[in-house]
């Protein structure tokens, strides 16, 4: 009795194992080892079958017990095939896996490096465009300056003066930071020391800026997503963490290229970052970016304990 509950429970689950295999079968667009697996359980099933069939007759036949012998045979070699043919399923998935991620590494690029050119179009047509047009204002402003006599007239005309070349400077301003100059004639190092250079003269914060590479060029789109990433932090560090002090290396080390960050400031909560209400996005874009050039971007912060990233890159 107890050997009949067990043929029964097999054919049952053999039987459903095969529904099992069926389904997979569908969702991979029947390949063919779900449909020898498919079959193979179909077998298992009609070999209990035929057990249980010899159990009731009582005496098994030598032909029967042939039968079970060569389907259990025939059983083994689908189930071997069927299991080689998952491997390579899992291997052409895997291969799926990535060229999705390579794909996603071209569209990313693409979205990168066409943002980067609109920033120096749009940096050549601001400085191409309103940079003549204010010289040629200050130009006829000093043409004035003998013209006129009156003291009220001569306030008015220094004023004017001021605010045209503060006009133009911020002109500069813009334009640079849009597309840096010192970045694309004379690389990462410089234009980082350049940067930090010009925020110490603020006064705003102080900025420690060291680096082993000085004249050494890295591949333009590392360059360029390096740079931006330490502006950003720089900026963060600025307008939210209330430090006083900056300190940034980077180095080139024998295969790769590492920027070190860090600040005193107030520090905050990392976990809150991937909530969507939190203002992250600026942290989040430097990991997208760094990510698109194979790199690798670690940020740590706690309250108190202030700020500090990593940026590594392969050279």
């Amino acid at each position: 009795m107890v050997r009949l509950i067990a043929l029964i429970i097999s054919i049952v689950l053999q039987i459903f194992a095969a529904v099992i295999a069926l389904r997979f079968m569908k969702l991979t667009k029947y390949r063919l080892s779900w449909i020898i697996l498919s079959l193979s359980f179909v077998f298992m099933a009609i070999r209990k079958i035929i057990q249980l069939f010899e159990f009731f007759r009582g005496t098994p036949s030598y032909t029967w017990q042939m039968i079970d012998e060569w389907m259990g045979v025939l059983i083994s070699f689908m189930i071997i095939v069927g299991v080689v043919l998952i491997r390579e399923l899992f291997y052409s998935l895997k291969r799926a896996e990535i060229d999705r991620l390579r794909t996603e590494k071209r569209v990313l690029t693409a979205i990168i490096n066409t943002e980067e050119n609109e920033k120096k179009r749009f940096a050549k047509d601001l400085h191409d465009g309103l940079g003549p047009i204010l010289s040629t204002v200050k130009m006829s402003l000093s043409a004035l300056n003998e013209r006129i006599k009156d003291k009220t007239g001569i306030v008015i005309l220094n004023n004017t003066n001021h605010l045209v070349n503060e006009a133009i400077n911020t002109i500069k301003d813009i334009s640079n930071n849009l597309s840096p100059h010192v970045l694309l004639n004379f690389g990462l190092a410089s234009a980082l020391s350049a940067f930090t250079t010009k925020i110490n003269q603020t006064k705003a914060i102080e900025i420690d800026f060291k680096s082993n590479m000085e004249n050494q060029r890295l591949e333009n789109d590392k360059e360029v997503v390096i740079y931006r990433a330490a502006c950003e932090l720089i900026n963060n560090s600025i307008q939210h963490s209330g430090a006083s002090r900056i300190e940034i290396e980077l180095n080139k080390h024998e295969k790769f290229v590492t920027l070190q960050f860090y600040d005193n400031g107030r520090g905050f909560d990392t976990s809150t970052l991937n909530k969507e209400d939190t203002e992250g996005m600026g942290l989040s874009n430097i990991e997208t970016r760094v990510k698109s050039i194979e790199g690798v971007f670690i940020l740590e912060s706690s309250p108190g304990k202030g700020t500090s990233a990593l940026i590594k890159v392969i050279d």
